[in-house]
């Protein structure tokens, strides 16, 4: 699943392509959006701007309607030049809107849906969200209330609770655990306010760090992230993806496990990261 940066950055990359702009034609595989589109047609609709909350891309179209794409696993949103060969097969394909100049294409997307004003305040997934990483405001302090409240479960499984914080994925999960020397199978309630605090924050500046204004390509979907600071693409990371390799740190071979109930991998030094 794509992490909080990743949508954030396609968001934005759409936003830059698309805003502004007229629909001059839409498409799409998917029922539930072709119904509506018959009944209040979006082409000749303008797009005012792409957001991202959290996991969610929201479009935000002229008279009050807006579409919400969630990406999931397999997810993903790409931006061509009118006539550009798409980088996907066609039967992957599930929207399409174009402009003039730009056409955005999403592949093998899972949740959309339009929502009108009414529908986006009462949409339970979006109502219930907890404090967003790279929001416009981040309440740290809510963050850290959230966290508190799931006081017997495992840290490693709240920190990927979208209604606790909106944006950490496995990738960060394991990261943000590492960097705050936190064991992930440690329940909540051991964990004393400094180290819950330190959780937050990094969790923040690792996000932060890696939304950089520099965009790879026009396909908005690309996963470009490091927490160690360091250029070499095989060392950007301290202990997701490392199996069995020594720690960066210490020299321990990094273990992995899965955990919850979607059985997500979890890497971490067991040395500086104890039970």
């Amino acid at each position: 699943m794509p992490e909080g940066d990743t949508i954030f950055r396609a968001a934005r990359t759409l936003n830059r392509a698309l805003a502004g702009h007229e629909v001059a034609r839409f498409e799409s595989v998917l029922p539930a959006l072709t119904r509506v589109h018959e009944d209040t047609p979006l082409t000749g609709r303008q797009i005012e701007r792409v957001t991202s909350v959290g996991k969610n891309v929201l479009m935000r179209f002229s008279g009050g309607l807006t579409l919400r794409t969630h990406m999931r696993m397999n997810g993903s949103w790409h931006i061509y030049r009118p006539g550009e060969a798409w980088r996907r097969s066609r039967r992957d394909m599930r929207i399409v809107i174009a402009t003039a100049a730009f056409e955005a294409v999403g592949f093998n997307i899972p949740v959309a849906e339009f929502l009108d004003d009414k529908g986006m305040a009462r949409h339970p997934d979006l109502r219930r969200i907890g404090p967003d990483i790279l929001g416009e405001t981040f309440d740290e302090a809510e963050a850290v209330r959230r966290i508190r409240a799931r006081a017997e479960a495992p840290v490693a499984d709240v920190l990927l609770n979208q209604r606790v914080l909106a944006g950490i994925g496995n990738v960060y999960k394991s990261e943000v655990l590492f960097a705050c020397r936190v064991n992930p199978f440690t329940p909540v309630h051991t964990l004393g306010d400094e180290q819950i605090g330190c959780l937050v924050t990094t969790a923040h500046r690792f996000l932060k760090a890696n939304i950089g204004d520099v965009l790879p390509s026009m396909t908005t979907y690309t996963g470009y992230r490091r927490t160690t600071r360091r250029d070499d693409p095989s060392q950007r990371l301290w202990v997701y993806g490392r199996a069995r390799l020594p720690c960066r740190r210490c020299g321990t071979p990094i273990r992995i496990r899965k955990q919850g109930i979607d059985a997500r991998l979890t890497y971490w030094c067991p040395s500086c990261q104890p039970e």
